[in-house]
This record gives structure tokens, sequence and C-alpha cells, in this order.
């Protein structure tokens, strides 16, 4: 029986930041791409999880509206990721 092994940090902050940067969308691009380079160096195991549940499972137009406040987060995504992503200033 062989042992799955698990992706190291560094490699699933690398994935992570390259799917934050291209998403199909430019304005998500823009969005996700500055807050994955900002915060992804930092992020817990845990925090990697919260954001890349929500990469994984909700559409890019979505997870902007929730980002720029246009539409209200739902309550099971309201996580200390969400509130940074809710609070990050675009650099210009």
């Amino acid at each position: 029986m062989t042992e799955i092994q698990r992706e190291d940090i560094e490699t699933r902050r690398k994935r992570l930041l390259h799917r934050s940067l291209y998403t199909g969308m430019k304005e998500v691009d823009i969005l996700l791409g500055g807050f994955a380079r900002q915060h992804l160096p930092t992020f817990t195991e845990q925090e990697l999880d919260q954001y890349e549940t929500l990469l994984k499972n909700y559409d890019d137009p979505q997870i902007y509206a929730w980002a720029i406040g246009r539409e209200p987060v739902p309550p099971h995504l309201d996580n200390g990721v969400m509130k940074l992503l809710k609070a990050y200033k675009l650099p210009f």
C-alpha cells in the first residue's frame, strides 16, 4: 500500500496564487491576484483551506460580488479569509 503524499505548503501557496491570477475574469484576476500575493505567504493551513474552498466551489463573479459588497456573504463562508478579502484594497 502506498502512502499518498501531501502537497507541501509552499507548493500549495504557489498553486493557489496561480489560480488567483488566472480566474477567467479580469476583474477577479486583479482582485484575487493582489490579495493572494499579499496574504498567501502568511496564511495558516486552515486559512489556506478556507481560501481554496472558496476558489474551488464558487464562481468568479460570485466571489467578486461578495468581495466588493455587492451581495451579502453566505454565513457558512463568513470566515477570517473572507473578512480579509472584503477589507482588501487594491494598491492603485
